[in-house]
């Protein structure tokens, strides 16, 4: 890790270090060369409302302890990429107020490799819902679309699983940091993906999942992918934040329907409603990707 990135890595590991900070320090710093003197100083004061918190910031900012831990991500196999990064993402630099730092852990080339299609559901997902991801799966991953799920219960975990049975790749997107997989019962899933796919998260590894982080998380599994497949989603669903990111970031969004007296297809029925392009098959998706 180079010098600008492992700076930019304890910035971004300090408490209550905001997006708007960063950017803040990052204009009167660009290269970062008074991280640990002046720059933060200057900045921090303006936009840290309380006295507990500054001295928090600046505390973490002259922890030995933190570039100690940072230092040791890489030989526990975790990857930082930052948004100065060929690695990162080109399609979530797009996005509004892309993370400054990903944690990752697996094969990185598949950030910028193939198509990517976000696949988004309810985490109490029915027998229809398994089927349709069965029935759609097979001819994406033959096309080469990588698929780019939470590493949630439900929809998301049926998705990575099919897609690593169809011998296609996979991403997920965690809340929380990599050394805190949730839900547990997804934690072999993950080990899998972390060895043969590729698992990231905005959050410093030792960050554990608060549920504010969920909703957060869901603009970088849009964020990533030109489009965002719903697949079983109640009316008030995470999945349809999901959504929203994908329509606010101009990117295709796709909807399975469903059943008009099933809860669980209430969600995708009103996406359908509002614009969402309803798909029985692949190929109502492969149709809107160019290749």
């Amino acid at each position: 890790m180079n010098e600008f990135n492992m700076r930019l890595t304890h910035l971004h590991h300090c408490r209550g270090m905001s997006w708007k900070m960063i950017y803040y320090i990052l204009k009167t710093d660009p290269e970062l060369k008074f991280l640990y003197n002046d720059a933060p100083r200057q900045i921090m004061p303006q936009l840290i409302t309380t006295q507990e918190a500054l001295s928090n910031a600046l505390q973490d900012l002259h922890s030995d302890r933190i570039q100690e831990q940072i230092r040791q991500y890489s030989p526990n196999g975790i990857k930082t990429i930052t948004i100065f990064d060929e690695e990162y993402p080109v399609l979530l630099k797009e996005t509004y107020q892309p993370p400054w730092v990903l944690y990752a852990r697996g094969d990185t080339r598949l950030l910028n490799s193939g198509v990517h299609l976000a696949v988004v559901g309810s985490r109490q997902a029915t027998e229809y819902g398994e089927k349709a991801i069965q029935s759609i799966f097979p001819k994406l991953i033959d096309r080469g679309v990588i698929i780019v799920s939470g590493l949630a219960a439900g929809i998301d975990a049926i998705a990575h699983k099919e897609a690593i049975k169809n011998k296609g790749k996979t991403i997920g997107v965690i809340a929380g940091g990599l050394f805190h997989i949730y839900p547990q019962a997804n934690q072999k899933l993950a080990y899998e993906m972390m060895k043969n796919h590729l698992v990231i998260s905005e959050y410093p590894p030792d960050t554990r999942p608060s549920r504010w982080q969920f909703p957060m998380r869901n603009r970088i599994i849009s964020g990533i992918s030109r489009g965002t497949l719903i697949i079983q989603a109640k009316s008030k669903s995470g999945s349809l934040i999901t959504a929203n990111y994908a329509v606010q970031e101009g990117r295709e969004v796709f909807a399975v329907p469903g059943n008009i007296f099933s809860p669980f297809s209430c969600g995708t029925n009103e996406l359908i409603q509002q614009g969402a392009k309803l798909v029985k098959s692949a190929e109502e998706i492969l149709e809107e990707f160019p290749y």
